[in-house]
């Protein structure tokens, strides 16, 4: 089962608001879905994006691959960048570490 992170539609007609969920790549863009992460309001301006960040992190480690748009809403959340940091940390403490003989 491919898992993508997506955007499902809601709100009124020319007043979109989306939730950022988690579901299978083969189910329908308002179909059944896994978990929901996040909410994205893109009308409101400044409190536009909602994300709890530990979920989107644990849905992102197990492998789910987020769509185009949810990438660059996980770009400005700065969940993308904080993960590379992390990731980019272990590997340099890896290799600083002396290996005894």
């Amino acid at each position: 089962m491919a898992v993508r992170i997506r955007l499902r539609r809601q709100g009124r007609t020319k007043s979109p608001t989306y939730r950022i969920v988690v579901a299978d790549g083969r189910s329908p863009r308002d179909g059944k879905f896994l978990e929901i992460i996040g909410q994205y309001a893109p009308r409101t301006g400044e409190q536009a994006l909602q994300l709890k960040v530990d979920r989107a992190n644990y849905w992102l480690d197990n492998g789910a691959q987020p769509s185009d748009t949810v990438r660059s809403l996980l770009r400005k959340a700065g969940v993308l960048k904080a993960r590379h940091e992390t990731r980019l940390a272990t590997k340099l403490a890896a290799k600083a570490v002396p290996v005894k003989d």
